[in-house]
């Protein structure tokens, strides 16, 4: 996996544990997706609402390695594997809070369209800066 540009904390809750005791494989996908974005909006300066870009997301993926459960805090890893024209490939992982121990790995293509057409754009240039100050 890529090193990581960012590392978001995700909090679990109470209602993320399916009836096995664990997290639901839904909230992995959930955490990736928020760690992302907030990640794009905070530091790329990304708009979702009013902007005249947005991020699709294009295709996703998650393998399980371990278990976690609420009450237990976790940390999502943003790595870059691909930085293209019009998309961003997020190498990701689910983390236990402060170590390297990855409890999932994930997949995210996000595609850059025009807010309005929805046709393809390039990856807005405060995204890309973002992306390229944070990479190994």
């Amino acid at each position: 996996m890529p090193g990581f540009v960012a590392r978001e904390p995700f909090a679990t809750r109470w209602n993320d544990n399916d009836q096995y005791g664990h997290l639901n494989n839904t909230i992995y996908y959930a955490a990736m997706d928020t760690a992302v974005n907030a990640f794009m909006i905070r530091d790329g300066g990304l708009k979702p609402v009013g902007g005249t870009t947005i991020a699709l997301c294009a295709a996703s993926s998650c393998e399980f390695h371990a278990s976690a459960g609420f009450p237990e805090p976790l940390e999502v890893g943003i790595g870059v594997e691909r930085l293209g024209t019009t998309s961003i490939t997020w190498a990701l992982a689910i983390l236990r809070a402060g170590t390297e121990d990855e409890i999932a790995t994930g997949r995210f293509v996000h595609v850059f369209v025009d807010a309005e057409t929805r046709r393809p754009t390039p990856v807005p240039a405060s995204v890309r800066a973002a992306v390229e100050a944070r990479r190994a």
